[in-house]
């Protein structure tokens, strides 16, 4: 990994929001591609969840949800703003920065993976609720169409969630070592 012990301060802290932007520029724009492997009836996995998921883990709960939300409003600003990704991705970012780190994550690829899972059928059913808010479809429809895209959503979004997690934890691991030094 590139030795950044040289830098000032604040040049580290331009060089960490550097990466961590790029990383979300990354995740949506990767969010509109299909690769073979990445797609599974008709849904891919949702990246900027993945990403959420793994700035969380590290954060206080309200800056997990700011995350979310800011990340939702990019995928909303990306495809239909109804139903809103912010109220979803914003839930997530709360509630995984509130998750008993000590408790549960052993920091594995395992434990990361089920959280991601746990979030992406959480959020689709976030959006499914708002489906039914707006009253457009009938309930039938929303739920059949839920069951498939949260699985789905879910399945590819877990097992994807170690490409976005390991190289970004290993990079916020390595400022946090250097700002304590």
């Amino acid at each position: 990994m590139i030795n950044l012990s040289h830098l000032s301060p604040w040049a580290r802290q331009i060089v960490n929001a550097a990466v961590t932007v790029s990383s979300v520029v990354v995740c949506t724009l990767v969010l509109q591609t299909r690769l073979p492997g990445m797609e599974l009836l008709g849904i891919g996995p949702n990246w900027l969840l993945v990403w959420v998921v793994a700035w969380s883990l590290k954060r206080t709960p309200f800056q997990g949800a700011i995350a979310g939300m800011a990340l939702g409003l990019i995928q909303d600003g990306m495809t239909a703003p109804h139903p809103s990704h912010a109220i979803s991705l914003g839930i997530v970012g709360y509630l995984t920065a509130r998750i008993q780190k000590q408790r549960y994550i052993q920091e594995d690829f395992i434990s990361v993976a089920l959280i991601v899972f746990g979030m992406a059928v959480l959020a689709e059913t976030v959006s499914a609720l708002q489906f039914l808010l707006e009253g457009n479809r009938a309930l039938a429809e929303i739920w059949s169409d839920h069951q498939r895209i949260a699985l789905s959503s879910a399945i590819l979004s877990s097992l994807w969630a170690p490409v976005v997690y390991y190289p970004l934890n290993r990079w916020w691991q390595k400022m946090n070592l250097l700002e304590q030094s």
